[in-house]
């Protein structure tokens, strides 16, 4: 048997063991053993396989790999235990998101979840590969379920395999009792095991490039095929009482003040609470997920009600459940938010929304390339001399100008009174460059109506004209989400329209609210959607 290599051996072992026309198994670019990612962003995954033996797969990437170990009881946090894991074979990197079935009669044919997932660094050393070969890695983690400092060590080599321990330090992260069968969901899907042989979400065509290899089958409940709360659950909502607790497509939410007033009424409406302001964030949730995520998520907290002072929060806080996605911002300055929640499940719309998150703002760019932004945003943001036949008139020149530069994009309504206008883009966009972009398109604008528009910065400087946004294409600077409350009366939201609708003059930016954006929806259907075409290159200006 060839031995692994922890990091630097290649895949051949791995790949000799299996048929990647019967399994739907990564089998990683021929002849690479991939590159590097740097330091900070040194992934991890573990899997819950369920071959002829149950296991958990542990896997760290370490020079362009993933070295594995297979535990059979799996990883812990609890300090006095000491975890058998067995070393075994790399895997491609692109087998750090693989949920699904590999056939019977291949190797390690059976059921497969990912039941972590996340970042790690290693501790006392700055080349993991050789601590690895050398018997002993201590290191950090950074998951959903699993964090603190951990080390794996080497004790001996049993027919053929070596074997490890792995053992959870003495530190804050370290829970006694910790296990990992009390936590058997995916963090991929929020799916069992059970579900995903039922209904297996990954088929992998290995005579395709890794990176368009693997299909999302309809009926899995993988992100980008987001399942609208089921009308069972939405009635054990509304029977709740004040506080209680919820679960939802798997997840058990615990639900507190549900009867507070968040909005008070608009003129002749009711007030909108708590209650009201989950059902509406689980029930757009399919609509809405797609721009959140993958995308780090700042928040806007009213836990007292709009109609006194919000406050923005960026920092995951250690009490949330361990389901709910989160990444570490490697290049955080100090005293910055360095962990940040990634909403990508219905669920975790709804704990948003408990927790007081009015308002959501997902960042521009993806993880982990959050440095390439993949959208330009236009913000018409108006003055208090700016009249609502203003913003549109401003909105249809913009209208214009992408329509004669061939340039796809889609206006929303803010829900208060501006318009935002997001343009999407390839791969491989610097936030300077989006901004330079959009800044040039809106001085030709801000020049064809000049009575409208300043560009001065202070707001009380501009004589209440409205001034055209180009600073929001910068790193962690956000615009609201495409089918976000916002914190007014009546409890608006910035809904997503079609161009023509910016010929109608009666139209006003908050003209749809939680009460009534769903049956709008339900209506027109997602009108961001058309957005997910080929990618699109900015021309030169």
């Amino acid at each position: 048997m060839t031995a692994p290599s922890g990091g630097r051996g290649g895949l051949d072992d791995y790949r000799s063991k299996r048929d990647f026309d019967r399994t739907p198994e990564p089998a990683g670019p021929p002849g690479d053993t991939g590159e590097p990612g740097p330091p900070a962003e040194r992934s991890f995954v573990v899997q819950y396989h369920r071959a002829r033996r149950a296991h958990y797969d542990f896997r760290l990437e370490i020079d362009g790999v993933l070295a594995s170990w297979a535990m059979p009881k799996g990883p812990t946090l609890d300090p006095s235990v000491r975890a058998l894991a067995v070393h075994v074979e790399d895997h491609p990197m692109e087998y750090r998101e693989f949920e699904g079935v590999i056939p019977a009669g291949q190797y390690g044919g059976g059921d497969v979840t990912v039941w972590d997932r996340g970042t790690w660094a290693p501790h006392g050393t700055d080349d993991p590969g050789e601590a690895v070969r050398r018997g002993e890695l201590h290191f950090d983690m950074f998951g959903e379920k699993l964090h603190g400092r951990f080390v794996l060590v080497r004790t001996r080599e049993q027919q053929g395999r070596e074997q490890w321990l792995m053992l959870h330090k003495h530190d804050g992260a370290a829970i006694a009792g910790w296990r990992p069968g009390d936590h058997p969901r995916s963090v991929k899907t929020g799916r069992t095991n059970d579900e995903v042989a039922k209904a297996p979400g990954s088929v992998w065509h290995s005579d395709r490039p890794a990176g368009e290899a693997e299909v999302q089958l309809p009926s899995a409940l993988a992100p980008g095929s987001w399942e609208p709360p089921s009308p069972e659950e939405l009635e054990s909502l509304d029977r709740l009482g004040d506080t209680g607790r919820w679960t939802l497509q798997g997840r058990e939410l615990k639900l507190t003040n549900l009867n507070k007033v968040l909005f008070p009424a608009r003129p002749g409406g009711d007030p909108v609470t708590k209650r009201d302001l989950i059902r509406y964030y689980a029930t757009v949730g399919p609509a809405m997920l797609p721009y959140l995520a993958d995308r780090p998520v700042n928040l806007h907290r009213f836990p007292n009600g709009v109609d006194r002072p919000g406050f923005w929060h960026k920092q995951a806080p250690t009490y949330a459940p361990e389901w709910i996605t989160r990444w570490r911002y490697p290049d955080a300055s100090p005293g910055d938010s360095e962990c940040y929640f990634i909403v990508d499940s219905v669920a975790a719309l709804a704990w948003m929304a408990n927790y007081g998150a009015v308002e959501l703002h997902a960042w521009t760019s993806r993880v982990p390339a959050v440095q390439e932004p993949t959208w330009a945003l236009i913000d018409i943001d108006p003055g208090p001399a700016t009249s609502a036949d203003d913003v549109l008139v401003l909105a249809r020149l913009y209208r214009a100008g992408l329509h004669h530069l061939g340039v796809r994009g889609a206006p929303k309504l803010t829900g208060q009174r501006g318009v935002h206008i997001w343009i999407p883009l390839t791969a491989g966009y610097s936030f300077a460059g989006t901004s330079a972009w959009v800044e040039k398109l809106s001085r030709a604008v801000g020049a064809t109506v000049p009575e409208l528009v300043s560009w001065t910065w202070q707001k009380d400087a501009r004589n209440g004209r409205a001034r055209l946004d180009y600073t929001q294409n910068a790193i962690n600077k956000t615009l609201v989400a495409p089918y976000s409350a916002r914190p007014s009366p009546g409890a608006p939201v910035s809904a997503p329209i079609g161009w023509d609708e910016l010929d109608d003059p009666a139209l006003r930016a908050d003209a749809w609210t939680v009460r009534s954006l769903p049956a709008r929806l339900a209506r027109v259907g997602d009108l961001f959607a058309d957005l997910a075409g080929p990618p699109q290159r900015l021309p030169e200006l």
